[in-house]
């Protein structure tokens, strides 16, 4: 009797591996189907725009779908609103970020077009440069080149190693470079950029540490002659400027305030939504305008720049200060925003 049921639960055994062993390859294949179906259906409705021909040797339609297929959560290098950013390794010496935008919202498509035609011909020292981009029925696609050392946020609210190897003087040459970017769009480009999503995990730092201004995925397009672009409130609390709450606009002015915030981070080593603030009912602006009212900018200084110029550290809260003003008619351009910073970043040079 023991053999038969041996021999009983052996074959039972060996039904069920067999059955998981086709269910398994059924799923998988299924998968593998369905990536070929997306990427067939990707190059016959798709279209794909290289800006910077140095890269269509190594690149090319089915290449590109091909190889975003494959991309998986260990690639991902950052998410956002409005996308999923990889980074995509074309060979040895090759590699850039993608960020893939699915469809399916009217918004996004708006979103995604706005980057299309803010980013085309920007070719400037502290914005991220767009290589192209690929416009596929199931998703869109832009290629950027990538900034190995990842964003400020990274370094300011990361690792606590990378936050300490933020000396003043890299941290001044950031604010500096994210100015000198967010003029250019202001001031520049014809027609004028807002950004409207101005805030440190979109600037980027390359391997010089020098800051690049990133994600223009709710950039607006505006005239020369207008002041603002009537449109639906859109950034990332923390960093909105007062009036967006009143008025829905977007204006250079918002984008001046939401870099007053990050001069702030620079400063404080806080992110604009730190726990403590919300514990104390305030924010990042007014726990800082209080204290630089009663001149006490060192409480609020991050400890990792306890050894640094503090007076010309009160320098760039009094900058910060002018950015954050309630009143957006008062904030200076950021033309005059640079100027301002630049003149602290000659007087650091000479110490």
């Amino acid at each position: 009797m023991a053999r038969p049921l041996v021999a009983f639960y052996i074959t039972i055994c060996v039904t069920m591996f067999v059955l998981s062993k086709i269910v398994v390859s059924y799923l998988l294949y299924r998968k593998w189907a369905q990536k070929r179906r997306i990427i067939e259906n990707s190059l016959s409705g798709g279209k794909m725009v290289i800006y910077r021909s140095t890269i269509t040797q190594s690149l090319n339609a089915k290449s590109l779908m091909q190889m975003t297929m494959r991309l998986s959560n260990k690639d991902i290098i950052g998410l956002g609103g409005h996308g999923t950013v990889y980074r995509l390794r074309i060979d040895d010496s090759t590699v850039f970020a993608v960020k893939k935008l699915n469809k399916g919202s009217t918004e996004i498509d708006r979103g995604f077009e706005r980057e299309l035609v803010a980013m085309g011909d920007i070719k400037h020292q502290n914005i991220v440069h767009l290589h192209g981009y690929y416009i596929a029925p199931q998703f869109n696609l832009l290629i950027y080149e990538l900034m190995h050392n990842g964003s400020l946020d990274c370094f300011l609210h990361g690792e606590s190693d990378k936050k300490t190897s933020l000396e003043w003087s890299t941290r001044l040459r950031i604010a500096v470079g994210t100015a000198r970017g967010i003029a250019y769009l202001h001031h520049d480009c014809v027609p004028h950029i807002l950004h409207r999503d101005i805030k440190s995990s979109n600037i980027l730092l390359d391997h010089n540490m020098e800051a690049r201004i990133s994600d223009f995925g709710l950039a607006t397009l505006m005239q020369p002659n207008k002041s603002h672009v009537s449109t639906v409130v859109a950034g990332t609390f923390g960093y909105l400027a007062p009036e967006y709450f009143d008025t829905g606009r977007a204006t250079t002015k918002g984008d001046i305030y939401s870099f007053g915030v990050v001069l702030l981070e620079l400063l404080t080593g806080k992110r604009p939504t730190d726990e403590s603030f919300i514990e104390n009912g305030t924010n990042i602006v007014t726990w800082v305008k209080e204290t630089v009212k009663e001149q006490r900018e060192e409480e609020t200084v991050d400890s990792a720049l306890v050894s640094s110029s503090i007076p010309e550290i009160r320098k760039v809260f009094q900058i910060a200060e002018k950015c954050l003003d309630a009143e957006p008619s008062k904030r200076p351009p950021m033309a005059e925003v640079l100027r301002m910073l630049e003149q602290v970043k000659q007087i650091h040079k000479h110490v």
